[in-house]
């Protein structure tokens, strides 16, 4: 169950992700940081949805880290674009709440994982 609602959660993280680089490349001409965090934002979900068809539970385990690091690079990208005024106050604190579900979210299944 968990499993699932982190892929739907990644989904939806991915598809404001690309919604977010539509606007920067498009209103506000910023390409750079936008590319960067549009690769590591929709990596979160991709390397999720390998994880569930994972062939053991190291492989499980290594899918997950991959989308805990991405993960962690988008929020870094986020806060850039926010310091340098590219993204709006308010543009940054929702994208980086859902950010940080997800990554509460993997590290928790990452642990759950571990004990096992």
């Amino acid at each position: 169950m968990a499993k699932s609602v982190l892929a739907e959660k990644s989904l939806q993280f991915a598809i404001r992700v690309v919604n977010c680089v539509k606007y920067l490349q498009g209103e506000r001409k910023e390409y750079v940081m936008s590319k960067q965090m549009l690769r590591s934002g929709t990596s979160i979900g991709a390397n999720i949805h390998e994880a569930i068809y994972a062939q053991s539970k190291a492989d499980f385990s290594s899918k997950l880290s991959i989308s805990l690091k991405e993960a962690s690079e988008t929020s870094y990208w986020l806060t850039i674009l926010k310091e340098t005024e590219y993204l709006s106050v308010e543009a940054y604190h929702s994208m980086k709440t859902d950010v940080d579900e997800i990554i509460r979210i993997i590290i928790a299944s990452l642990k759950t994982t571990r004990k096992e």
